[in-house]
């Protein structure tokens, strides 16, 4: 019995490592010539680019290919012809954003694991490291603690770390503070520093799943035969099915940690104070830059994913309310019936046969790039003379003051911004008001949302802002949260 059952466990392990191997993640390690691939894929991007239009892919990849060409490397195809082969591997994905003015290309999930995992092996870990211990440890502290349901055991769990602390707080009144060593201080920096990249790094896959998420309900309501299916019936009943999936509530619930006033000021506060230390000096730089952009990358990265959550819910419903889905699942039927008919008559009618039936086809006009005409922008010069105006009588203060009423002075807001940023690390609109008082009204308002959408970070909060208008009216305003973070300092810089 223990000899079957042992048996019935490797060949359901093996079954699991064949279909692992087809995904890829490991037809990327096990490629003939995985390490150029991994070599270009980690130079097309390098440590900052998360996208890059197809020009720049394109030109990139050209030159890296030249550059191993002419160190004895067989590359024999076209940089186009690799690029296509990385997309349909599944390598890198290939998107087009809204008002993109061309196609971008990033790198698909697994190809940012397959990078990690072949850096890992570059750099191994010779030892198992205190730091990742005692994260190990104190993680099965809390689950044995919090999931105990003794209130005794609670109770005594609390005191023991009550007279801890106590204890903490006596040895520092006696001048006592002990610090980590710098030798530990930057294990513990660097394991953390591991740690976040990982995290940046799921947001790919977490993105990845909304879309086949997305892919699989249109498919439901394509292969639907009643009138209304299971998937119609709630989207109507104004279920959100890809926001209340298993994936949806976990990033809402991390996105909402993440824009969480509180818990931001604290990472902010936490960064800046380890980055000032002195073992911190002993850092790589990318490491120390990783460290300081933190709360800007995680940001970006949830918000993209955010944005395209929200797009996938909309543009879903939309697809229903609108009953496009219903053109689209009678074309589907169409094809599905056209294929049936197809392999019914593949037995009775050779492929070759004459069977007397003409398909008309639609075509476009095909022309040479010779035939067109180019526009020449020297036929149609426009009358550039400009008349002598008449005096103005104006003086240039009255001429100042009139701008400032009708336009909005975004010189003036960007360094009250500023001012607020060089004392702390982020600061919302609410607050820079209540700083600088808003000189032009609700033109004041206007211009810092307008400001915050550009250079801040916006979130799905709400906050009331309030300004005393010309008329000396106090006056409220119900304006998106949005936060202006200090490492975005440059972006408010005239």
């Amino acid at each position: 019995m223990e000899h079957w059952e042992r048996r019935v466990k490797a060949l359901r392990a093996a079954a699991a490592l064949r279909n692992l191997r087809e995904q890829p993640l490991w037809r990327l390690l096990a490629a003939i010539r995985a390490p150029v691939v991994l070599a270009l894929l980690q130079s097309l991007f390098g440590d900052t680019d998360k996208s890059l239009p197809s020009s720049v892919v394109l030109e990139r990849v050209a030159r890296d290919i030249d550059a191993l060409r002419s160190s004895g490397e067989d590359l024999p195809q076209a940089p186009q012809a690799y690029i296509a082969e990385w997309l349909v591997q599944g390598w890198l994905t290939r998107r087009f954003p809204a008002g993109a003015p061309e196609e971008e290309y990033e790198l698909s999930a697994e190809a940012l694991t397959a990078l990690r995992f072949v850096t890992g092996l570059l750099k191994p870990r010779t030892t198992a490291t205190e730091s990742r211990l005692s994260v190990v440890i104190h993680q099965l502290s809390r689950l044995s603690e919090e999931t105990n349901s003794n209130p005794e055991a609670r109770l005594a769990a609390l005191r023991a770390e009550r007279d801890r602390i106590d204890a903490a707080i006596a040895e520092v009144q006696r001048g006592g503070v002990t610090t980590l060593a710098p030798d530990r201080a930057l294990e513990r920096a660097r394991e953390v520093i591991a740690l976040a990249q990982e995290l940046a790094g799921d947001f790919r896959s977490v993105r990845d799943e909304f879309e086949r998420l997305n892919r699989g309900l249109r498919q439901s309501l394509m292969e639907n035969e009643g009138s209304r299916g299971d998937v119609l019936e709630q989207l109507f009943a104004g279920v959100d099915l890809i926001g209340e999936s298993d994936a949806g509530r976990t990033f809402n619930a991390f996105w909402r940690l993440l824009t969480d006033s509180e818990q931001a000021a604290t990472l902010r506060e936490s960064l800046d104070e380890v980055t000032s230390r002195p073992f911190a000096r002993q850092l790589e730089s990318p490491e120390r830059k990783f460290l300081l952009g933190l709360t800007g990358t995680l940001l970006d990265e949830g918000r993209g994913v955010h944005d395209v959550l929200q797009n996938f819910a909309r543009s879903l419903k939309s697809f229903v309310q609108s009953r496009e889905f219903l053109e689209h699942r009678r074309l589907h039927g169409l094809l599905k019936e056209a294929t049936q008919a197809a392999l019914s008559a593949k037995d009775a009618i050779r492929a070759n046969e004459q069977v007397d039936f003409e398909l008309m086809q639609s075509s476009s006009r095909i022309r040479s790039v010779s035939q067109w005409a180019l526009y020449d922008p020297a036929q149609r010069v426009t009358d550039s003379s400009m008349l002598a105006a008449e005096p103005s009588e104006l003086d240039l203060e009255t001429v100042g003051e009139l701008v400032r009423q009708s336009e909005i002075d975004f010189r003036t807001l960007k360094a009250h911004v500023r001012t607020l940023l060089e004392r702390q690390s982020q600061a919302t609109i609410g607050q820079v008001l209540a700083e600088f008082p808003a000189e032009q009204g609700l033109g004041s308002v206007v211009g810092y949302v307008a400001l915050g959408s550009k250079c801040g970070e916006v979130t799905d909060g709400f906050e009331v802002v309030s300004w005393e208008g010309g008329d000396a009216v106090q006056r409220r305003a119900r304006v998106p949260t949005i936060y202006f973070m200090r490492e975005r300092y440059v972006e408010l810089v005239d």
